[in-house]
């Protein structure tokens, strides 16, 4: 059964309600009782999750920034009096490996990231042993979910996550949103509320391509000593034909009768600057996802040093925000808001396709005592050596203790 399937039910008077299971909804209507609106755009397109991801930087900002997050190791730690250490059982064993016994770990995450980056919200379902111990994470369909306000038993507010087939709590779940509404429950996504943005660029390269399939000639009118609306008709369906035929065989002299005259009724795509305003599509999609417009291929204003500096911005503004939700998020329902084990992305991975930076910021952490040898070969999948977890110093880089105390120095 389809999604719209389960809400289709005989016509009635009675009001739309999606806890009303015998409420009539319609597939063309589902999105707009789901809180979209209409999905139509000032363009006259109609935006859907899938004609947007048509758009190239729709589908390149969704899937770069998704992939990128999803590439990210994931680490469990404990905090300790000294600090912290990795916990490699349970939970930890598992996270960044499989997340069920059918699905990876980057799978899920990106699978994660891809219904946030469209639709707005992804939600995952978390199984847990007898114990009350994570085993398994399931991702769910989130556009089969909706989301009621209910209270816990301690009269506390919270949410309800309903499907056609089970009701889960917040704590069963792991929610992430691009946006939410004021009431807290509904969801924004970044491709219905930007929905004439996106409608301009589906109308532009729909514009493009049926511009190039009429050999690149605009509408145009044909005048002339008709003597009926029929003779009309069929000089106007010999033109069409004729045209059609001299763009297939790539030819552009066309011969009109006397007294004829072909005048053009629309725009040429130079005139409407169809370049230009794909361009401009580029830039707004890649405001609408915090992206420097570089990680969308468009490299008309990128010079060496801006794009350095762009790459840091995705970084620290970008990839951090994202970061930080899904961080909070897994530590709060995984673990509980007062537990001293928590899970973080290793931002430092980005580093794994440079070579160099990666050795620099070896070698320094190494020469000023921030890591032992055999700390930075660990984190190079090296084994370790002899004498290699003593801290060093820069200078001739020996082991500290060797250095000997500034007072016998006198």
């Amino acid at each position: 059964m389809g999604l719209f399937d389960r809400f289709r039910r005989p016509q009635s008077a009675e009001a739309r309600n999606l806890e009303n299971p015998s409420a009539p909804v319609s597939a063309a209507d589902f999105l707009q009782v789901m809180g979209w609106g209409d999905l139509s755009s000032a363009s006259g397109v109609n935006v859907t999750i899938e004609n947007a991801l048509g758009v190239p930087a729709v589908w390149a900002a969704t899937n770069f920034i998704s992939g990128t997050l999803a590439s990210l190791p994931l680490e469990v730690f404990q905090k300790t009096a000294t600090g912290r250490e990795p916990v490699t059982v349970g939970i930890g064993a598992w996270i960044d490996r499989a997340v069920n016994p059918h699905l990876s770990s980057f799978g899920w995450r990106k699978y994660t990231f891809e219904q946030v980056l469209t639709g707005g919200r992804s939600v995952t379902q978390i199984v847990r042993s007898g114990r009350g111990d994570v085993t398994d994470l399931i991702p769910l369909d989130p556009s089969s979910i909706t989301v009621s306000e209910t209270t816990d038993a301690a009269g506390f507010p919270t949410k309800a996550y309903r499907t056609a087939e089970y009701v889960y709590s917040a704590e069963e779940v792991l929610d992430l949103t691009f946006m939410v509404k004021a009431n807290q429950l509904d969801n924004r996504s970044p491709i219905f509320t930007n929905k004439d943005v996106i409608g301009l660029a589906i109308a532009a390269a729909r514009y493009g391509s049926k511009a190039f399939m009429a050999g690149g000639i605009p509408p145009a009118v044909i005048t002339g000593p008709f003597q009926s609306g029929a003779a009309a008709q069929r000089a106007s369906e010999d033109v069409a034909n004729t045209t059609a035929k001299l763009a297939r065989e790539g030819r552009s002299i066309m011969a009109l009768p006397a007294g004829h005259e072909l005048k053009s009724i629309g725009f040429s795509p130079d005139q409407m600057q169809l370049l230009p305003l794909q361009q401009f599509c580029i830039e707004q999609i890649a405001r609408i996802y915090s992206l420097p417009p570089i990680f969308l291929q468009d490299l008309s204003h990128g010079t060496y040093s801006n794009t350095e500096q762009q790459d840091l911005h995705f970084v620290k503004h970008t990839l951090r925000r994202w970061i930080e939700q899904a961080e909070a998020e897994m530590n709060l329902k995984l673990f509980g808001r007062s537990s001293d084990v928590y899970i973080r992305y290793n931002v430092d991975s980005l580093l794994r396709g440079d070579f160099k930076t990666r050795m620099e910021a070896h070698a320094t952490s190494i020469q000023n005592g921030i890591r032992t040898p055999n700390e930075v070969r660990a984190l190079e999948d090296m084994l370790p050596l002899p004498d290699g977890d003593q801290l060093m110093i820069q200078g001739a880089t020996v082991p500290i203790s060797s250095q000997g105390s500034p007072a016998n120095e006198v």
